[in-house]
């Protein structure tokens, strides 16, 4: 009886957040180990489809960085990177083109083995993510891009339908040749274009801390004026800068709530929306409210 009793308890502690969220975009950027142990595959799979059964509108984005480097290395060549971009030349390109898409399919028959429709889409896909060449430090880089704008009317399109969509991180310049994109800047850039409620980045670590010694300072909310304040005092380093900046931006552009979850931890997106405390670290507008603390 307790068992169930615990149950219950988990279901109606979630019942404002679905409330609240009902009918409203959230994305989801899928990267980081949680893509290469199936386990976990499953796991935030099952968790974005019930978002879905439960009303919200999920969008996933999807990285494929380290099947990218597996596939460059098979064909014989070494994976470069600069500055944490990856260099991509034509064949480098054109092998991530294959994995990405690839990688695409593969979320898209998790998903409907869930028991939802879900199509993917490449950004070329209805002339989604237009770009244009990424530079990184004035270095060129091959073919990889910033967005420099969205048209999301195939996103808005499938959502109507009650489809997932799943989208490849891939764009197209003017003049039409295929560059590669940051999931991270991609998923951003979209969830700007969708005016998302949510936008949650799927990482290899717990979220941000005070100070990246010690765990215990793990910061469950940060207002962006917090967040400029830890970049300033050199609190935040590595690949966690770039993040925080997309974060920031996508709040400065009509994104309510950005998520930093980790995503080896089972069901990372289910315990951050539908509990009180949640388990990552939420960015939240100078304006607006700490939900946790209002609880």
């Amino acid at each position: 009886m307790d068992e169930i009793l615990k149950k219950a308890s988990v279901l109606v502690e979630a019942l404002p957040y679905i409330q609240r969220f009902n009918r409203k975009i959230i994305v989801v950027k899928y990267g980081g180990s949680a893509m290469v142990d199936d386990e976990l595959k499953r796991s935030v799979i099952e968790d974005v489809t019930l978002l879905k059964l439960v009303g919200f509108k999920p969008i996933i984005v999807h990285g494929g960085g380290k099947e990218i480097s597996r596939w460059v290395e098979k064909s014989g060549m070494e994976p470069k990177f600069i500055n944490g971009l990856r260099v991509t030349d034509e064949p480098t390109m054109e092998i991530a083109e294959m994995v990405l898409n690839k990688v695409n399919k593969s979320l898209v028959q998790l998903v409907e083995q869930l028991g939802v429709l879900a199509v993917g889409v490449s950004g070329k896909d209805g002339g989604m993510l237009k770009v244009e060449k990424k530079y990184a430090d004035g270095e060129d880089i091959g073919f990889v891009g910033n967005v420099k704008e969205v048209n999301p009317k195939i996103l808005y399109d499938l959502l109507e339908k009650d489809f997932l969509p799943i989208v490849a991180p891939i764009g197209l310049d003017d003049t039409y040749h295929t560059y590669n994109i940051n999931a991270d800047d991609a998923a951003c850039a979209i969830a700007r274009a969708v005016s998302a409620e949510k936008l949650a980045f799927l990482t290899d670590i717990e979220g941000v801390y005070r100070d990246p010694q010690d765990r215990s300072t793990l910061i469950s909310e940060l207002t962006v004026s917090e967040a400029h304040a830890l970049m300033a005092d050199g609190f935040i380093g590595g690949g966690m800068l770039p993040k925080l900046h997309n974060c920031i931006d996508a709040i400065d552009n009509g994104v309510s709530r950005v998520h930093i979850l980790d995503g080896r931890i089972a069901h990372c997106l289910l315990l951050e929306i539908f509990t009180n405390k949640g388990i990552g670290t939420a960015i939240l507008g100078d304006k607006d409210t700490k939900f946790y603390q209002a609880k």
